[in-house]
C-alpha cells in the first residue's frame, strides 16, 4: 500500500470568522476515504488548534502563553470532529503530537516511525501536528509545511500534499502582478526557483511560499515528490496520483541518505565549533574536521550531539560530534600527540569524522 501524506493549513480548515468549518472538515475527510478504498494509506498533518481555540473563547491571542493555552482548547475539540466525521466514513482515526525535540535524538525518531508504521497496521489514519501548547522557540518546528515533509520522508510517502489557499508557485508575486505565470512542474530547487517564493501569510497560517519550498528541499531530497494544491480543489485530492492541480516539486534524483538527511533537516545544533580556513576546504574535500583546525567552541554539548561548524559568522555544515564541548575547548587548536596528552593516549584528534558531516550546500 503507497503512502500520501496530506498537510492543510487553518485557512483550509475555518470560515470567514475563523471558526472551523465542519463542511471542509468533511469534504476533507471524503477524499481520505476514497484514497484508502483506493489502497492508499493517507497520514494527516493539520494544522487548527489555535485556530479553533480562538472561535471557542472569542479572543485574539496577544502572548505566547496566550496561543499555547488556546491550542490546548481547539486541539482537544478539533481531534473530537475529527473522530466524529472519521466514524462516518467508517474510519478511525489517532492523535501524534510533536515538537523538533522529537527528531532530535535518532531513537526517538526510530520510535516515532514505528508507531505510525503500527497505526498503519492497525488501519488507523495517523493525524499529526505540532505540539503547540508545550513548544517554545528551541523546540519548534516552525509550521505544519515543514513537519510534514520531515513525517512524508520517515513514512517514505509516494507523494505530499500541501493544501493551502494559494495554487501554488508562481513565476512572481500574482497578488501584484496580472501577468504571474504558474510553474507546473520543478525538477530541481535551485536559486532561481527560491527567488520566486516571495514570503506571505494568511490571517490564520503562519506558512508562506518561503516555508513551503522549504518543505519541498526536505522532501524531495528524501525521495519524495510535493504537490502544492489550492484547497478550492481538494474534491480532487482522490485522484492526484493520476492528475493534479497546482505545484509538483519532482523527487530529487540524488536521494540523501537517511543519517545526513538526519542531522541536516531533523536536527537542532546542540553547540557550534568555529573552524579556520585550513578545516573548511579539508570539510569541502570530503575529510574530516581534525583537533587543529578548530578555533572556538559555543555551547554546551555532549558526544554524539549534532553541533553546528561555522566558519566565520557563517555556518557552513553540521556534524555528529565525537568530543563534549568541555573536552572539544581543551584540545582546539591542537595536534594530535596534544591531544593524547590532554585527553589521554587512546583518543585521537578527529572531532567530527567525514562520514558524519554534512554540508550546508547540499541543501
Amino acid at each position: 500500500m503507497k503512502r500520501i501524506v496530506i498537510k492543510i493549513g487553518s485557512s483550509s480548515l475555518v470560515n470567514e470568522s475563523g471558526e472551523l468549518d465542519i463542511n471542509k472538515v468533511t469534504g476533507l475527510v471524503e477524499q481520505i476515504s476514497k484514497l484508502k478504498k483506493d489502497n492508499i494509506m493517507p497520514i494527516l498533518v493539520s494544522s487548527g488548534a489555535i485556530a479553533v481555540g480562538r472561535s471557542i473563547l472569542k479572543i485574539k491571542p496577544q502572548t505566547i502563553a496566550e496561543k499555547q493555552a488556546l491550542a490546548a482548547i481547539g486541539q482537544a475539540d478539533l481531534m473530537h470532529v475529527y473522530e466524529e466525521i472519521f466514524s462516518k466514513f467508517n474510519l478511525k482515526c489517532a492523535q501524534i503530537l510533536l515538537n523538533h525535540d522529537d527528531f532530535d535524538v535518532r531513537k526517538r525518531v526510530l520510535n516515532l516511525e514505528t508507531t505510525i508504521n503500527t497505526l498503519i497496521d492497525f488501519d488507523v489514519i495517523p493525524i499529526i501536528n505540532e505540539n503547540d501548547a508545550l513548544a517554545v522557540d528551541e523546540i519548534k518546528v516552525g509550521d505544519n509545511d515543514t513537519l510534514s515533509a520531515l513525517i512524508s520522508g520517515m513514512v517514505e510517502a509516494k507523494l505530499l500534499v500541501l493544501i493551502s489557499d494559494i495554487d501554488g508557485l508562481f513565476d512572481k508575486n500574482p497578488k501584484i502582478y496580472n501577468d504571474a505565470k504558474l510553474i507546473k512542474e520543478v525538477k530541481v530547487i535551485d536559486k532561481s526557483i527560491i527567488n520566486m517564493a516571495t514570503d506571505s501569510s494568511t490571517d490564520f497560517g503562519t506558512g508562506g511560499m518561503i516555508t513551503k519550498i522549504k518543505a519541498a528541499k526536505i522532501a524531495t531530497t528524501s525521495g519524495v515528490d510535493m504537490l502544492i494544491m489550492n484547497n478550492t480543489k481538494i474534491s480532487r485530492l482522490y485522484n492526484v496520483f493520476n492528475e493534479f492541480d497546482g505545484t509538483l516539486f519532482k523527487a530529487s534524483e540524488h536521494k540523501m541518505n537517511a543519517k545526513s538527511h538526519w542531522v541536516l533537516y531533523k536536527t537542532n545544533p546542540k553547540g557550534y565549533v568555529y573552524i579556520d580556513n585550513g578545516a573548511k576546504k579539508a570539510l569541502c574535500d570530503r575529510k574530516s574536521l581534525l583537533s587543529v583546525g578548530i578555533t572556538g567552541v559555543k555551547g554546551i554539548f555532549d558526544s554524539n550531539d549534532v553541533v553546528g561548524i561555522c566558519n566565520g559568522k557563517e555556518m557552513i555544515a553540521k556534524g555528529i560530534i565525537n568530543y563534549n564541548s568541555e573536552e572539544t575547548d581543551k584540545i582546539k587548536g591542537k595536534t594530535l600527540a596534544d591531544v593524547k596528552k590532554i585527553l589521554g593516549e587512546n583518543e585521537k584528534n578527529i572531532i567530527i569524522h567525514a562520514n558524519n558531516i554534512v554540508l550546508l550546500e547540499e541543501e
